[in-house]
This record gives C-alpha cells, structure tokens and sequence, in this order.
C-alpha cells in the first residue's frame, strides 16, 4: 500500500542527481563560451550585447561600445567600467558643444525601467587609456552600476574600422 501522496514518476522521466548537475553545468559552461566569444552576458536584468573595442595604436586611447538593455522593472544607473586590459578607464560622451566635437567625461549614464542605451562612435563609448590589447583579442571589462552591481563581459578588439554591425 502505498502511504505517500507522491505520483510515482517512471524511470523514463526521472534525472539523476547527477544527470541535472551535468545539465546545469553543461549551460553554464555554454553560457561563458557565448559571453566570451562576444555574444551577450546578463545579470540580473541588465545585459549588454555586441560588446567590441577599437583599438588604434598604443599610444591613443581605444574606445568601448556595446548596447546594454535594463530588464527589470527599475531604472539602472552606470557609473564606471574597469578592465585588466586598460591602464585606466572611463565612461565619456562624445557630442558637440558649441559647434565643436568634444569627448566629455560623464559620472553616470541611466538606463530606462524596460529600455536600452546604445553605446557607439559619436555618442556613449567606454574611454581605456593606455590600452594592453592587439586586433583579434577578446578582452575583459566589467560594468559598474550605482547599486553596487557589476556585469562583466569579453569585448572583442577591432582595428580602426570597428565591428560589421
């Protein structure tokens, strides 16, 4: 007589303990590759997709653009970057003032509840001062926002010609 109320699940349908720990792992582990190879990384809500970086030369300054989406239901505030791959960095906006083309530092940038900020030449960019970085690498940045969150992704490194987008 059978004394639990459980339904009695056939073994065609049961995962082991281990069959769903090879699942779980086996998505994560796609899940880096794809954020690595410059595809999307998410956390929490908040994603950033196409995630490049132009580099020129040495001496000059290479340049961050992505587009970042905000899934939740609250605006997001980003308020710096950081990466291994660059002797400093910062958040600039490029824009005329004046009639003259300017890069200006900018302290935070909000992201609309549900919408999406596009990161690209001529507007929001991430500015890396002295760059560590050649033409084909995928190098690390990571996104600060002003709730303490962080969201890190593989930028792939372009020549002056940028990304096919």
């Amino acid at each position: 007589m059978k004394t639990d109320n459980r339904p009695a699940a056939s073994s065609s349908s049961r995962v082991s303990g281990l069959g769903s720990l090879r699942l779980i792992l086996g998505a994560a582990l796609a899940g880096a590759l794809f954020a690595a190879a410059g595809g999307a990384a998410h956390a929490a809500g908040v994603s950033i997709e196409k995630p490049w970086m132009r580099f020129i030369i040495k001496m000059r300054p290479a340049a961050g653009y992505f587009t970042l989406h905000n899934g939740t239901d609250k605006a997001v505030s980003l308020t710096g970057a950081s990466s291994s791959a660059c002797g400093m960095t910062m958040l600039h906006e490029s824009k005329e003032v004046n009639g003259i083309a300017k890069m200006l530092p900018v302290k935070s940038i909000k992201v609309p509840a549900g919408g999406k900020l596009v990161f690209q030449p001529g507007g929001y960019h991430i500015m890396c001062m002295k760059p560590k970085m050649k033409i084909g690498d995928h190098v690390p940045v990571t996104l600060k926002f002003a709730d303490g969150k962080t969201l890190a992704a593989n930028f792939t490194v372009t020549g002056p010609g940028g990304m096919n987008r």
